[in-house]
């Protein structure tokens, strides 16, 4: 398994990384009222949280595919992990400007709504990096 990623520190980096996305998937569809009260959002936001938790969802599936059920590992995934570097990229820019700029029902003065998109964002393009060799394939 260590040698699918090039050694142990991209291993890492991947498991850091989706186990923090299979993280938020959990917050936003099973523990999603506790999130909201952390956040003070609204119950109505429910159901909008719960299809992002599921887009964070299928991306930690895909994830647990590729470590555990793939043969070639990540060989040849390309796709999915620009993908996923894209959405966190994408993730980071609307939260910025929500948070930070435009600040329309923003009840919570945290800041990790930003930080965190940014953490995965550069997490994302490491193992984009640290793997080219084998996903381009």
């Amino acid at each position: 398994m260590i040698e699918n990623f090039n050694g142990i520190f991209y291993l890492i980096i991947f498991l850091l990384h989706f186990i923090g996305v299979g993280a938020y998937a959990y917050q936003m569809i099973i523990g999603n009222k506790k999130f909201r009260e952390k956040f003070e959002i609204d119950a109505s936001a429910a159901t909008i949280m719960r299809m992002a938790g599921a887009l964070f969802l299928g991306s930690f599936l895909m994830a647990i595919y590729i470590l555990f059920v793939r043969p070639n590992g990540v060989e040849g995934t390309w796709a999915f992990f620009n993908l996923v570097f894209v959405q966190n990229l994408c993730i980071l820019i609307v939260n910025t400007y929500s948070i930070k700029i435009d600040k329309t029902g923003v009840m919570n003065d945290s800041n990790e709504g930003v930080i965190a998109p940014l953490v995965f964002t550069i997490l994302s393009a490491v193992l984009i990096y640290g793997l080219s060799d084998k996903i381009y394939i």
